[in-house]
Formats: structure tokens, C-alpha cells, sequence
């Protein structure tokens, strides 16, 4: 293909972040202006306050500060232990109202009523729930005196739940709650307000509209939360949308087959004619920090799991007195951002020099400073996180700049947040000037180095999205922006940079022509995120915003699967290279990793990921153990699988002379991915299902309950995961003791003394420079 036919990829690549930018830009204006109403305060009836907006907001920045989502969730988005308190108060409230209303009309309890007078108080109770008393033009919310009284008997039970109540010791076990969890009771009677708000939206009628705030999330029938024809309409669409684009697909690949002769690699490696430079030498310890915190981070994520079997206990040890739920789920998650990134950065500062051909002046102080910066950043915001939920913090809105934000994935205070963010532009400064040479040259392999140092801008730049929201924002609007950060910085640019970073190493190697893989690049780019930009709003369905969010979420995001299985076929021919030059053995393992990328890719973000994307199965699953499942194989099978990748080729270019002795890592690949198969498929999985059917039969609210959640049977699925966590634990443990032994010498087959590297990566000293 000419040049002009990859000018025309450019133009199309151009015009769809255009078009996609704008569609997130112009829709995102509809969430500030549609986000359900924080009353300046609520009434009741004969005229006494029951809160204020700044009680409801210093109730979000209490809920922030014992760790947010990772303590149960709101509207869904959260941790999965706990209830989802938006759906709990709800459920809570409504059957104080039916109680309330009983007595007052019949002057029994509820449950002594028949059939047809019980039908009928809570149909009463339903209207009342329904009706959306606020006054716009006031900011006022109006609620009856019965209302208030079981708003009043809701919050107590909340206030008893998170303080040091004997009564609710065994229900905080079950949520994995630790013992006075808010020691201040105004923070408590602060954060039951904010609970309220949550709940009210989520059944309060939209103005216009015969659907509540969230879309008539959660699904409960006491209070008549039943899916819209809105729901199901674009669900369906979705679906077609998803069939029609595989095929195009398909027919897409097959006619580039038909067009592309098949390229020959090289006789000898190509690689091994540039010298490691003191920053690529640099980055090693990046490599093994990476290997480090992948560790810790399993480590972690086996406690948390535990923790939802014996609540507070390790064993029988009390271990939440020291290190509660929300902390070990908040460190687990933290770390999977943390470790993956800096893989990315370390595989970026590897090739830069690489790509320009020289190594910029005082690269490697760059390299070695911002290393020490990172560090920084994690042991700060990890202390943070641990003193935030351990209350050590005596004002909010230090708990919320140095502890924690309380949202997923960006938990870490705003000043550590901004630390990262200063240290991913510095990461960008020095990727751009070890680039610079090659963006100048005119070659084949400009095009790839275009991608690659767009790329590393978007990761650098799109993590700033975080900084758009406050401790006080709107929930709805801190969602948007949040979403930008997790689905457009982790699932969106991460994902282009690691497409442009194969491609640059599979041209590099001879493995593919730089022309081809610079149009494939393009291409698969420009299909990734044609979905994957406006299908951000996926996540958005019920978090307050209109119906038109939920229809560009559910038609775009079912094109993100699209692009998956382009990219399954393009890892399948890459890993059938291996066989085809006798060089290409020593990168047999980094490129299984890739083909490992590729599997989950199509299982974990396609099948499981498009499990729970049409409006009417999230509607269902939102909040329960099915996000989990795509999380795990999504989060790891695809992003920590390229993580490790791109780490093992780092690692495999700092000694390319020495043989590896496989065994260890061998066993780490398959224990690893059996591990997580094991752990979805034997646990996570059925506990989803099980929600499901708890679901649909009678709200999220039961299927997150106490109730449902300690049956035996259920306590059993959650016992069965430790056989997934414990093979996988084995393959991170046998990837740490090959880590280690290339840095030590046991992972490499034996060779005379003399040739062994001084600085202990087993290299030829002739191949590298001093």
C-alpha cells in the first residue's frame, strides 16, 4: 500500500477521535445538567430540617474517608463485601414506611395483614417513595412526617452499624466492617444524610419522566424499580450492533490477508546491533520493582478475599484491628494500577533510545529520579490510605489530600494523585526526547513512532482527567471524570501504547514490515477506540444521568468487543513467527505472554465484559460478583498479562547472549493463567450467578444482603476460590524466584565465570556500554 493509503488511515484515525471526543464532550455537558438535585435542605411537611446540602456533602467526604467504594457501594460502583447502600437504605426505608403506615391505618404490623391490605399499604408507601417533592425553584425536598420517621429509624440502624454496637458486631463480621469503623457520631449522623440523598434518587421520578433519577436502578418491587422500555430497547441494539461489527471484522482481516505477502524475518536478531545504553541499563530496577509489586499486590488481594469468609479474621488471627478490609482492598487495587503502569513506563524508557538510535544527555539521571519520585508516590499513598480509614486524620479535607478519595482505582489522595500525575509528564518528557531523533528521520518507521509517542502523551496527559472533581463534587459528575481516568487511561490509551510498543518491537525485530504494522497499528487504533471513547458512558447507565447516555453507552461499548478479535488473529500469526527464525527462541516467553494477552482479551474483556454491558444485564448485575469476574481477567489476563510481557522482554534485552533456564517461568505462565481460570470459574463466577438469580427474583438489595450472602452454600463458593488463589500465589512466587535469579545468576544455564556481567545481568561486556 502507498503512503497516501496511510495518509488516508491517519485522516480516518483523525476524524474518529474527532467525532468520539465530541460525542463524550457534548453528552458529558447532559451529566451536569441532568444529575439528580442535592436539596439546599429537606423538609418535612410542617416545616422541620432534616439535613442540608452541606450536611449531605460532608457526608460524601465522611463516606470518602473510611475508604468509600471500597466499603460496600453506591449506585453500584463499589466493592462487593458490603451492600450497596443506595439499594439498602432504599429497601430499609421503604419497609419502615410500610411498618409506619400499617400501624397507622390498621394499627397492626405489616405482617399481620392479609394479602389485600398489605398489597395496599404498600402500594402507599410506594407513591410516597416515588413522588419527587422537591421544589427547584427552593431547592427544597418536602417529605411527609411518616417519611422522616423511617428516614430517622434507617439512619439509626446505620449509625449502630458503623460505631462499636454490640447488636450489629455479627452483621459488621458479615460486611467485613471493622469495630467503630466512624469513632465521631456526627460523622456517622453525617454520612446517613448522604445515604439518603443516594436513595432517594434512586426511586424519586425524574421530572417528565415515569423513571427515577437512576433509570429505576436498583431493581426492587417494593418501590416499583422495574427496567425501562428504554433499557431494553437499546440492549437489543447493542446486541445487533456487536453481531454486525464482528462480521465486519472478519471480512476486514480477510481482505488485508488477501493483500499482504507474508514477510520473512531476518537471519540474525536485529536487536542485538544496538548497545544497551546506561538508561535502558537504568531501567532493570524498574523490571524487578514491577515484580515486587505484583507480589504484594496477590498478597493482598488473598487477605481481601479472605476477608469475605471470616470477615475481621486471617485465619483465626484478628488481623482487620490492623489492617481492615478497606485498607487491603484499597492497597490490592492501588497496586494493580501502580505495578502495571510502571511496567509501561519501564518498557517506554527502554525503547526511546532504541527508537531515536542515541541516548539523550543525562537520560539516565531522568530514568533514575523519577524512579525515586514513584517510589515516593506509592509509600506516601499507601501510608495515606491506611491513616484515612483508620480515622487519624482530625479534618476531612486532609484525609481526603493525603489519605483517600474513597473511587475506585483512583483512591490515592489528591496530592499524591498530582505527584503521579507530575511524575508521568516527566515520564513523557523523557520518552519524547529519546524519541526525537527518529520522529525527525524520514523511514519506515516514523509511523510507528508517531503512535508510540501519541500514545505515551494520551497516558501522560488523559490522567489529569482525575484532577476535574473535588471532595464535594456531584457523585454523577465525579463518575464522568472518573471514568475518563479508569476506562480511557487504563482501558483506552494504555492499550494503544502497548499495540504501538509491539509493533515498534515486531518491526524492530524484522518480524513484520514497518509499513504493514504501521497501518495495522493505525487501523486496529482507530477501531478501538471508535468504541472504546463514547463507550466510556457504559459505565454510566445508573449513576444519575438521562436516557441518552445509557443509549451512546450500550451502542458504542458493544463495538469494543469488536476490535478483540483482531486482535486474537494478529497475536495467533505473531506467535507462529517464533518457529520461523532460530533467533527468535529466546523471545519465546514474552510473546507467549502476548498470546496470553490476546485469550483473555477475547474471554475476559470481550465475553465477560460484554456479559455485563447491555443496559438490561447490568441493570441486573451492576454490583454483584460478575463485575468482579471481568475485573479479575480483564484487569490481570489482559493488562497484567502485557505488563509481565513487556517486562520479560526488558529483561531478556539486558542479557540477549545468555540462555534462560525456562522451568521457573514456564510453571509461573500456566500457573498463573490456571489460577485465575480456577478462581472465576470455580467462585467468582457462581457467586455472580447466584446474585442474578437473587436479582431479578427480588432486588439488589437481597442479593447483597447478609441474608443471602452467609448461606452455607454460598459461604462454600467463596471457600472454593482459595484453590484458584492458591495456584496462582504458586506461579507469582515462581515468577519472583526467576526474577530473582536473573538478577542473581540461578535463572540463566552456566557459563564460565569470566563471562558473567559485573553488574550481575549475566550480559557479554562487549555488548554493552560502560
Amino acid at each position: 500500500m502507498s503512503n497516501s493509503g496511510t495518509k488516508r488511515h491517519w485522516i480516518a484515525l483523525g476524524a474518529v477521535l474527532l467525532f468520539t471526543f465530541g460525542l463524550l464532550g457534548f453528552f458529558g455537558t447532559e451529566v451536569y445538567r441532568k444529575a439528580p438535585p442535592i436539596p439546599e435542605r429537606v423538609v418535612t411537611e410542617d416545616g422541620r430540617t432534616l439535613m442540608t446540602k452541606d450536611e449531605i456533602l460532608r457526608g460524601q467526604q465522611v463516606w470518602q474517608s473510611i475508604g468509600g467504594q471500597q466499603v460496600g457501594s453506591i449506585w453500584g460502583h463499589g466493592a462487593y463485601q458490603a451492600p450497596d447502600w443506595s439499594a439498602d437504605w432504599l429497601h430499609r426505608e421503604a419497609l419502615a414506611l410500610v411498618e409506619l403506615r400499617s400501624q397507622q391505618r390498621h394499627g397492626v404490623a405489616a405482617s399481620q395483614l392479609d394479602a389485600g391490605s398489605r398489597a395496599a399499604v404498600e402500594a402507599l408507601a410506594r407513591q410516597e417513595i416515588r413522588h419527587n417533592g422537591y421544589d427547584a425553584a427552593t431547592g427544597t425536598l418536602t417529605v411527609s412526617s411518616a417519611r422522616a420517621e423511617a428516614m430517622a429509624s434507617t439512619a439509626a440502624h446505620y449509625d449502630a452499624l458503623f460505631s462499636d454496637s454490640r447488636e450489629l458486631a455479627s452483621l459488621r463480621e458479615s460486611y467485613a466492617i471493622h469495630d467503630n469503623a466512624i469513632p465521631l457520631a456526627d460523622r456517622r449522623a453525617a454520612m446517613t444524610k448522604f445515604f439518603f440523598w443516594t436513595a432517594w434518587a434512586c426511586a424519586a421520578e425524574r421530572p417528565g419522566a415515569s423513571a427515577s433519577y437512576t433509570n429505576n436502578w436498583p431493581p426492587d418491587d417494593l418501590v416499583g424499580n422495574r427496567p425501562t422500555s428504554a433499557n431494553i430497547l437499546w440492549s437489543i441494539v447493542s446486541i445487533v450492533l456487536l453481531i454486525a461489527g464482528v462480521g465486519g471484522v472478519v471480512w476486514l482481516k480477510e481482505a488485508r490477508h488477501e493483500n499482504e505477502a507474508q514477510h520473512e524475518p531476518p537471519a540474525t536478531d536485529p536487536l542485538d546491533g544496538f548497545k544497551l545504553t546506561p538508561s535502558m541499563k537504568a531501567v532493570a530496577k524498574y523490571a524487578y520493582t514491577v515484580i515486587l509489586l505484583f507480589g504484594l499486590q496477590v498478597i493482598l488481594g488473598a487477605i481481601t478475599a479472605h476477608y469475605t469468609v471470616e470477615g475481621g479474621s486471617f485465619f483465626g488471627f484478628p488481623l482487620a484491628e490492623y489492617l481492615p478490609y478497606a485498607v487491603t482492598r484499597t492497597w490490592h487495587l492501588q497496586l494493580a494500577v501502580f505495578w502495571i503502569a510502571t511496567a509501561f513506563l519501564a518498557a517506554g524508557l527502554f525503547l526511546a533510545p532504541a527508537a531515536g538510535g542515541s541516548e539523550p544527555r543525562f537520560q539516565r539521571l531522568g530514568v533514575n529520579v523519577l524512579f525515586g519520585a514513584l517510589l515516593v508516590v506509592v509509600s506516601g499513598s499507601l501510608a495515606g490510605v491506611w491513616l484515612a480509614i483508620q480515622q487519624k486524620f482530625v479534618n476531612l479535607d486532609l484525609s481526603y489530600l493525603f489519605g483517600t478519595q474513597g473511587y475506585e482505582y483512583v483512591e490515592l489522595g489528591r496530592v499524591w494523585q498530582i505527584a503521579l500525575l507530575a511524575g508521568l509528564l516527566i515520564w513523557l518528557g523523557l520518552m519524547l526526547r529519546g524519541l526525537w531523533p527518529a520522529l525527525k528521520r524520514r523511514d519506515d518507521m516514523r509511523q510507528i513512532i508517531f503512535l508510540f509517542a501519541g500514545s505515551a502523551a494520551a497516558i501522560g496527559l488523559f490522567y489529569g482527567a482525575g484532577l476535574s472533581y473535588g471532595a464535594r463534587t456531584h457523585l454523577s459528575v465525579m463518575e464522568y471524570w472518573r471514568w475518563w481516568v479508569v476506562h480511557l487511561w487504563v482501558e483506552g490509551f494504555m492499550e494503544v501504547f502497548a499495540t504501538a510498543s509491539l509493533a515498534f518491537v515486531f518491526s524492530k525485530l524484522g518480524l513484520v514490515k514497518p509499513s504493514s504494522a504501521a497501518r495495522a497499528t493505525i487501523l486496529a487504533t482507530a477501531i478501538f477506540l471508535f468504541g472504546g471513547i463514547p463507550g466510556t458512558f457504559h459505565h454510566l447507565y445508573f449513576s444519575g444521568t438521562p436516557v441518552s447516555i445509557m443509549a451512546i453507552g450500550a451502542c458504542f461499548s458493544a463495538l469494543e468487543v469488536v476490535p478483540l478479535v483482531l486482535i486474537g488473529f494478529e497475536a495467533w500469526q505473531t506467535s507462529k513467527m517464533t518457529s520461523r527464525a532460530a533467533w527468535m527462541e529466546k523471545y519465546r516467553w514474552p510473546i507467549r505472554f502476548f498470546v496470553g494477552v490476546a485469550f483473555w482479551n477475547l474471554v475476559g474483556a470481550g465475553v465477560f465484559g460484554f456479559l455485563i454491558n447491555p443496559p438490561i444485564s447490568l441493570y441486573y448485575l451492576q454490583g454483584l460478583n460478575t463485575t468482579p469476574v471481568h475485573a479479575h481477567t480483564a484487569l490481570f489476563g489482559v493488562y497484567g498479562l502485557l505488563a509481565l510481557g513487556l517486562i520479560l522482554l526488558v529483561l531478556r534485552r539486558l542479557a540477549p547472549e545468555r540462555a534462560w533456564r525456562e522451568g521457573w517461568l514456564r510453571f509461573a505462565f500456566w500457573a498463573m493463567n490456571a489460577g485465575l481460570a480456577l478462581m472465576v470459574l470455580l467462585s467468582i463466577l457462581p457467586i455472580g450467578i447466584a446474585q442474578l438469580t437473587a436479582s431479578v427474583e427480588q432486588g439488589i438489595w437481597y442479593a447483597r444482603s447478609e441474608a443471602f450472602m452467609q448461606q452455607p452454600f454460598m459461604e462454600t463458593l467463596r471457600w472454593m476460590r482459595i484453590i484458584g488463589d492458591s495456584i496462582f500465589l504458586a506461579g507469582v512466587a515462581a515468577l519472583a524466584y526467576f526474577a530473582a535469579g536473573l538478577r542473581f545468576g540461578w535463572s540463566y544455564e552456566r557459563i564460565d565465570a569470566d563471562e558473567t556481567d559485573a553488574e550481575g545481568f549475566g550480559g557479554n561486556p562487549a555488548t554493552e556500554i560502560a
